[in-house]
């Protein structure tokens, strides 16, 4: 009984380990992931959630536009992350992206298989699981990046940023293709990316 039981484990654990996908499958997805839009949804470190609508125009550039009572976009362009909140009486905050998490997905060429880069590569049932982080500056912290295959799927990511806050944003269907506009990432107009 015990050894029809270990059968049973080693053939329905086989097709797991057959869906789960390479890290050159998903940096060639990510490569050919130029312009995409979608719906997303946040859970913030604090458990609040937030909804809203991503941009994504490779390399580089990033664009979330939170819906209503949220006021708060998030500009990803010319090298830098600017966080607006009209709510807010202070300036808008600005960081460089490349200490941030979203630079790996938004870099020229992603390269997952780089040395360091990547510190997990898991499959959960249901998605591949790659946790990745800047091997030069692990202290900027890690995205877990969620991935369905058949065709392959972006479909969730969790930044640990360096502070210890962890952000879920899981994403809807995203369409791919289309022209944006370069200056819905313009990060310069609010004094950053000069």
């Amino acid at each position: 009984m015990r050894l029809i039981a270990m059968v049973l484990a080693v053939v329905m654990a086989a097709p797991a380990f057959a869906d789960k996908l390479s890290l050159s499958e998903l940096s060639g997805y990510l490569n050919n992931l130029t312009t995409a839009k979608g719906e997303f949804t946040q859970v913030n470190d604090d458990g609040t959630i937030s909804t809203g609508t991503v941009i994504i125009k490779r390399p580089g550039k990033m664009r979330f536009e939170y819906n209503p009572p949220d006021s708060t976009v998030v500009i990803a362009g010319s090298n830098t992350v600017v966080i607006l909140d009209d709510k807010s009486n202070a300036p808008p905050e600005s960081y460089p992206l490349a200490q941030t998490p979203l630079s790996i997905i938004l870099a020229r060429n992603v390269d997952l298989g780089r040395a360091d880069m990547v510190t997990g590569h898991s499959f959960d049932g249901t998605a591949t699981i790659v946790t990745a982080q800047d091997p030069e500056h692990p202290e900027y912290g890690n995205i877990q990046l969620y991935f369905t295959g058949a065709p392959v799927e972006l479909r969730k990511w969790v930044i640990n940023d360096g502070n210890g806050l962890r952000t879920e944003v899981v994403l809807g269907a995203l369409q791919k293709g289309g022209s944006f506009r370069n200056a819905l990432f313009d990060t310069s107009r609010y004094g950053a990316g000069r």
